[in-house]
């Protein structure tokens, strides 16, 4: 019985340690520290409009905006109740069939040359919200073309809202595809 009583009192205390004071703790500090980012680093318009998260994909399919990598999500696109990539390798004729399918969608919009690997296959977490810039500077003719632009305004754009690698040597440069088409619509709407 004694036994019993200390397990009891342990689960009730780690209880509270972990699934209450710890978490309470962590927000706090996060919030604290980098409200933005804790708040789910949202973008919001000059009315206050919330207009995405700059951490989950977004679907873009209009030519006139840069599109985004693949969703693997259950339901729809960019679902992040869903998070979670397909599981579907490279033998299998499913998954073969989707990627050849993207690429053809790709090539329709006049895209010849090699088409990077980030446009056509889903990330892990099926919500990446970034490309590769080689993937963006690809779809530039297409955007310039369809918002009646110059393709040297575009890929300014471009390299504008091109991340670095974090601390200077951590990742690879990547472009946000919400700030970029975002940036795209202020300056071409």
């Amino acid at each position: 019985m004694k036994d019993i009583k200390s397990a009891l009192l342990l689960f009730i205390v780690f209880t509270a340690i972990c699934g209450g004071i710890y978490p309470a703790l962590v927000t706090g500090v996060a919030y604290a520290l980098f409200p933005h980012q804790a708040a789910g680093s949202f973008i919001t318009d000059k009315s206050g409009k919330e207009l995405g998260s700059m951490l989950i994909g977004q679907p873009f399919s209009a030519p006139k905006y840069f599109w985004p990598r693949p969703s693997a999500t259950s339901d729809f696109g960019n679902n992040p109740m869903g998070s979670g990539g397909s599981n579907a390798g490279p033998t299998n004729p499913d998954y073969l069939k989707r990627v050849g399918d993207r690429i053809t969608v790709i090539r329709n919009t006049g895209v010849t040359g090699p088409v990077p690997a980030d446009l056509v296959q889903a990330s892990a977490s099926g919500l990446d919200p970034h490309i590769s810039p080689d993937s963006a500077l690809l779809q530039v003719p297409r955007v310039a073309t369809s918002r009646g632009v110059p393709e040297s305004m575009v890929v300014k754009a471009v390299t504008q809202a091109t991340e670095k690698r974090q601390l200077g040597f951590m990742g690879a440069p990547r472009v946000n595809v919400l700030v970029l088409n975002l940036a795209l619509d202020r300056l071409v709407p």
